[in-house]
């Protein structure tokens, strides 16, 4: 969604809150996890909830959604006390919450998920006639075409997943609406969607409690917002008086002018480690770039341009079947993720926990799972260097035997890094490496990419975050259609890389 589309938040005259929490304290074994946390709610206004991952933020959901119940502190709905023990109850009471993971039955239909336990009756007898009618008209009411109430969740997209979670919110006639990294798994085009849905909420004086780590989201949506730090509250206040320098600060101590590292002292761009010469399949065409020794090269573009394919191919996913690649001067050819590794390339796919995590299995096994299957006579000798690389990416876990499922995204993307590092690539490609982390961990992530960039590896980064590519890349490429649209200096502008995204710029060479 573009800056244009946002949604303007209210500035209007002050309303009563329809929730209040007030002095929420939790804790887990002894330990606060949260601490004297106050919050209200408002109708028809966007409270934004931010902070790094740790900070609270899910616990404090879990507790206004009746997940766990607050060892110290009150929360009130319209002035009433509540003393939820169950989901259940805060749905009743016109609290909904949409988490992150989704909590849908895949083989049931759209109508079904949404009207689950509390299907219409005709009779002892299910009426699916009326059940149907019911969901169209709540798709309807949100502005959303084209979702078939009759469809099977299993054949949904992760958007549309996410559209019948909020659509099942709704349905409960919710009046406070909690909403965890929305966005996280969408792509650009359907966080419009999600925007007019919000829009549409807000209009019917729907309050939204709205977490997400994508700052700009967070001003283009809310009316205030509150900053979490360790389980307690560093800030509430209006949106207007924030940037995000002063937001960034407040949830890591860290100003903004360092939250993309520069170069490390002593960095030098050495000679080409992976060369594209006229390379293409039935993905992407006509690809010419150089990567260097040394340098970070953003890949930029629209969603659907190309990017996540080209670096698929270059891997070995879907191999190029036209042109040239060299490796280190090296001509050769890919046909495989395997022969990739050989050859010393190491793929961050966007996707981590379906494509680059056995979640059921340890942080050590994950870790070692690269080596292992690729290079098996380095497996004792990268086991033994393990925790020190795990150490170094300062890995929060309880012990290397801890089930990587239960860590968070970040800390999770660690240990994805940690996999590809025990192999010592030549070729780093990186698919949003920072898609759903907080902004301590991407930090962390830059400067790993710094220091891989300083040990002479060639990183090519794609991102669907202008200021991520700008604010990291030395040089930018930017795709359009499966193609390599033009490149740009390190410095660029967001204006300069959308306009060689959508094709402004051969619009405005047309019109001179």
């Amino acid at each position: 969604m573009t800056s244009n589309d946002a949604v303007a938040p209210t500035a209007s005259t002050p309303t009563q809150p329809v929730l209040r929490a007030t002095g929420v304290t939790k804790r887990f074994f002894g330990n606060a996890v949260l601490e004297d946390v106050t919050l209200e709610l408002h109708p028809g206004q966007v409270h934004g909830l931010v902070g790094e991952n740790g900070a609270g933020k899910s616990t404090l959901m879990k507790v206004l959604a009746g997940v766990h119940q607050p060892d110290e502190g009150t929360v009130e709905i319209d002035g009433q006390a509540q003393h939820f023990s169950h989901p259940i109850q805060a749905q009743q009471a016109g609290l909904s919450t949409v988490f992150q993971e989704f909590n849908l039955l895949p083989d049931r239909t759209v109508a079904e998920n949404i009207y689950l336990g509390r299907e219409p009756r005709r009779g002892p007898l299910v009426d699916t006639a009326a059940m149907r009618r019911d969901t169209t008209e709540l798709l309807d009411g949100l502005g959303v075409t084209g979702l078939d109430p009759e469809r099977t969740v299993r054949s949904l997209s992760v958007a549309e997943q996410q559209i019948v979670e909020i659509a099942k919110a709704v349905s409960y006639d919710s009046r406070i609406i909690s909403m965890d990294e929305p966005t996280a798994a969408l792509a650009d085009h359907e966080v419009e969607l999600l925007y007019a849905i919000i829009r549409r909420l807000l209009d019917r004086d729907v309050a939204i409690l709205y977490v997400s780590h994508r700052l700009k989201e967070i001003f283009d949506l809310c009316d205030t917002i509150t900053v979490l730090k360790d389980g307690q509250q560093v800030t509430t206040q209006p949106a207007a008086e924030l940037d995000e320098g002063a937001l960034v600060r407040l949830m890591v101590g860290r100003e903004m002018s360092a939250f993309f590292p520069e170069p490390t002292p002593g960095t030098e761009v050495g000679e080409a480690v992976l060369t594209l010469s006229g390379s293409g399949n039935g993905y992407v065409d006509g690809i010419d770039l150089t990567l260097r020794a040394g340098e970070i090269v953003g890949l930029a573009g629209l969603q659907g341009s190309g990017r996540t394919e080209l670096v698929e191919s270059v891997f070995g996913v879907t191999p190029l079947t036209r042109g040239t690649l060299t490796l280190e001067g090296q001509t050769t050819t890919i046909g495989s993720p395997r022969q990739a590794i050989r050859r010393g390339l190491a793929l961050i796919t966007e996707d981590r926990k379906a494509k680059g995590l056995a979640l059921g299995q340890s942080v050590l096994d994950n870790a070692l799972g690269v080596v292992r299957s690729v290079f098996p006579g380095r497996t004792g000798e990268a086991r033994t260097g393990m925790p020190g690389v795990l150490s170094s990416l300062e890995v929060a876990a309880r012990s290397l035997d801890q089930e990587v499922q239960f860590l968070s995204g970040g800390n999770q993307q660690k240990v994805v890094l940690a996999r590809w590092l025990s192999v010592n690539p030549r070729v780093m490609l990186m698919d949003e490496p920072t898609r759903g982390i907080d902004v301590g961990a991407k930090h962390a992530i830059y400067e790993l990419m710094r220091g891989l960039a300083a040990d002479g590896v060639g990183v090519l980064m794609v991102s669907s975050e202008l200021p991520e590519v700008i604010g990291m890349s030395d040089r930018i490429l930017v795709m359009r259609d499966g193609r390599l649209a033009g490149e740009l200096p390190r410095g660029a502008t967001e204006e300069d890389v959308l306009a060689l995204a959508t094709g402004a710029d051969e619009h405005e060479e047309v019109l001179a």
